[in-house]
């Protein structure tokens, strides 16, 4: 056993840092199902995560080829000996599946024969059978023993951690997403939107006057043409922030020093970048620095759009260790806490779910009437 033991606690640390590595469930779950293959020393290997339903949320094999896989048509429904793992708490093994009552021969044509059988239930952290393994035809022998299932029960105890962490991992990326397209919505509606309209009625007044008075219809052509150019500008902004910069090939202080000219350009504000000396280029990594100019962004454009500023400066700071970014504006200010600003238009929830994603520290100081500053700091990885 104590042989055994290492390849398990080998694989239980491949799905822990499966699982750190920011993986998604699926890659999770097929590292899982391979290594309780291996462990077991099985010909055939599945895990399944039930939908609640009736089926299988996830069904994930090992020891099948994708042909096979393909031609056994749709997922499995939680029936027979698949729906008796999830609904006890106590792994089953047999030596031969077909004589169990439970046992329902619903198996498509193509689906191999299978009769030693080692089901273990992965149990979450609140009792519930979240998910189950499901081994079969033992190598070498005609059954699976003790040790098999004492391993299998190992790995199934920090499956249910890989699979709930997985879990709430995938689930807080859906949210940032849906944070971001909320925000998109809003400063499509509040700033796009609004000079769309004004750019309709211009070009409707100038309709209107150029037989009559083609004077006044040629100064309304010429703010058209102005209305235009900043409708143009804000849609590349909000594409910038669809569309990730390539920091690879700028870096971080060169992709940010656009940012800056832009959002100074479009917005006719007195915006600088000062990076202080010592800045190291490269170390901080694409997600990291990504979420640093995505911050940066968001703050500029709530100084210029909402903060009414005149004068922003964005600081650049960092070394090998870590980096910093901090945007200061001397626009009309806010309450920090005032919860009808963050969730409509400062995009505070948006900053600081980047911010904790990335175990950084975001710091936001304003107060009515004295401008904002928000500052971002993040430790580089080891």
């Amino acid at each position: 056993m104590a042989q055994r033991l290492n390849p398990a606690l080998k694989a239980v640390s491949d799905a822990v840092l499966a699982v750190a590595a920011n993986l998604s469930v699926d890659e999770v779950l097929q590292k899982l199902v391979d290594a309780a293959r291996e462990l077991a020393g099985a010909r055939y290997a599945a895990l399944g995560i039930p939908d609640g339903t009736g089926g299988f949320r996830r069904f994930l094999v090992a020891g099948m080829s994708d042909q096979l896989v393909a031609s056994m048509g749709p997922l499995p429904r939680t029936h027979g000996m698949l729906a008796a793992m999830l609904h006890q708490a106590d792994a089953y093994r047999t030596d031969d599946i077909h004589d169990d009552p439970r046992f329902r021969g619903w198996w498509p044509r193509q689906h191999p024969d299978m009769r030693s059988f080692l089901g273990v239930p992965i149990t979450g952290p609140d009792g519930t059978i979240i998910g189950a393994f499901y081994l079969t035809e033992k190598d070498g022998a005609d059954g699976f023993d003790a040790e098999d299932q004492e391993l299998i029960e190992l790995l199934a105890a920090h499956a249910a951690i890989a699979i709930t962490n997985a879990r709430l991992y995938e689930q807080s990326r859906e949210l940032s997403i849906l944070s971001e397209r909320n925000r998109l919505a809003l400063e499509l509606h509040d700033v796009v939107s609004q000079k769309l309209f004004s750019v309709t009625l211009t070009a409707e007044a100038a309709a209107s006057q150029i037989d009559t008075d083609p004077e006044t219809a040629r100064v309304q052509l010429h703010r058209l043409r102005g209305l235009a150019g900043e409708a143009l500008e804000e849609l590349r902004a909000l594409i910038l922030g669809l569309r990730p910069p390539d920091l690879e090939r700028d870096g971080l202080e060169h992709t940010l020093r656009k940012e800056v000219e832009m959002v100074a350009r479009t917005h006719g504000a007195d915006i600088r970048l000062e990076v202080e000396p010592g800045f190291q280029p490269g170390g901080a990594g694409g997600e990291r620095e990504l979420a640093l100019l995505r911050i940066a962004h968001e703050a500029l454009h709530n100084a210029v759009r909402h903060a009414h500023a005149d004068h922003v400066i964005v600081r650049l700071a960092g070394s090998d260790r870590a980096r910093m970014v901090e945007v200061t504006d001397d626009g009309i200010g806010f309450d920090p806490d005032a919860a009808e600003l963050r969730s409509r238009h400062l995009g505070l929830t948006s900053m600081e779910e980047r911010a904790r994603e990335l175990q950084g520290r975001l710091k936001i100081r304003s107060s009515p009437g004295h401008g904002t500053t928000v500052r971002i700091e993040l430790a580089n990885h080891d």
